[in-house]
């Protein structure tokens, strides 16, 4: 599995949490991703961080550069020289701090001549009710590997593997309080200085653009429910049948990516009999749209003129072959009764 593959796993298992839909208030979250990835032989491992308010990407950092690069207009027009220097002096810290404990974990695994990542998610959620939650994860090769509890000032292992490190950190007992003095108190006050930087843009919901198509194969139609460019990445779909929703081992393949520019975009396909699609339709729900929105496949005029032709075509195919029988039937009738004449002729003489 490759760095950031991993890192995308352990960001859906763990970090992941439901938004309500709708317009109403609801929580939000900020959280970086960093991957360390060694290169025997190479010196210092490679690093790269991205950091996200809500599931909007707006910083990365790398080795290379050793800088924080803004990764959206709302942080780079209006974030201050000196919170940019903050965030900037942030990363290198994480930076030199991950790389020791990927050290750190390679040799409890003596793990040291070979190629490894480390995955570490951190951040923290503000909560409607003004409550806060924060996390603080390692996956080591795309599996979990440890998390802090910063309720108990401990870690858990998520493996036994993971067990040396664990007790090797949990004497770190200043570190440990230092690292929930972050989760608690600054990252939920950063959260709401880029709450506030983003204010109108963060907060506010751009609806999905639905529609569906369809693709006819050998046996099946196969029904494709499209949402395209919508923000925040929330969003429901799901397939009706006869305006009632299907069972969810009926509902088909379902997903959501990132399109790079902020937005998202989803699909969901179904497989039907021919014929049938007019009985179907996608419901889509979104915290940008008033209402549900129920769309159902409708033939292009281009579809329903080929269709039409071809329709038209096989008709005079029909009559065609029909006039052809028909009139090789009269034929050989009219033979038949010319060889009966001849032959009654013939007695007659």
């Amino acid at each position: 599995m490759g760095a950031w593959a991993g890192l995308a796993l352990l960001l859906l298992l763990l970090v992941r949490t439901p938004t309500p839909q709708g317009r109403q208030p609801r929580s939000h979250t900020l959280h970086y991703l960093f991957v360390c990835a060694s290169e025997p032989g190479h010196g210092l491992p490679l690093f790269e961080a991205l950091g996200y308010v809500d599931d909007q990407l707006f910083v990365s950092y790398n080795h290379e550069s050793r800088r924080a690069e803004p990764r959206a207009q709302w942080i780079g027009d209006k974030t201050s020289s000196r919170l940019w220097l903050q965030l900037s002096q942030s990363l290198k810290g994480w930076e030199h701090m991950f790389i020791v404990d990927f050290w750190t974990i390679m040799d409890n695994h003596n793990h040291s001549k070979e190629s490894h990542t480390l995955q570490v998610i951190l951040g923290c959620e503000v909560r409607e009710d003004n409550s806060t939650r924060g996390f603080w994860k390692y996956g080591y090769d795309g599996q979990d590997h440890l998390d802090f509890r910063p309720e108990m000032l401990d870690w858990r292992a998520a493996e036994p593997a993971a067990h040396a490190t664990k007790l090797e950190w949990e004497e770190h007992k200043i570190q440990n309080k230092q690292n929930k003095a972050y989760l608690e108190r600054d990252c939920p006050e950063q959260l709401q200085r880029f709450l506030e930087l983003g204010r109108g843009v963060l907060d506010q919901p751009v609806p999905p653009l639905v529609k569906v198509t369809h693709r006819v194969d050998p046996a099946m139609t196969i029904l494709r429910c499209q949402a395209l460019s919508f923000y925040p990445q929330n969003i429901t779909m799901r397939w009706l049948k006869d305006r009632q929703p299907l069972d969810a081992k009926e509902g088909g393949q379902k997903s959501v990516l990132p399109n790079g520019d902020g937005t998202y975009q989803g699909w969901a396909a179904l497989a039907v009999s021919f014929g049938e699609e007019q009985r179907y339709s996608c419901l889509v729900e979104h915290p940008g749209l008033d209402q549900p929105l129920i769309v159902t496949w409708e033939p292009s005029p281009s579809s329903a003129l080929v269709i039409g032709v071809s329709s038209g075509i096989t008709v005079c195919v029909i009559i065609f072959f029909t006039g052809i029988l028909f009139w090789t039937l009269r034929k050989r009738q009219a033979s038949s009764g010319a060889t009966r004449d001849y032959v009654l002729a013939s007695y007659d003489s």
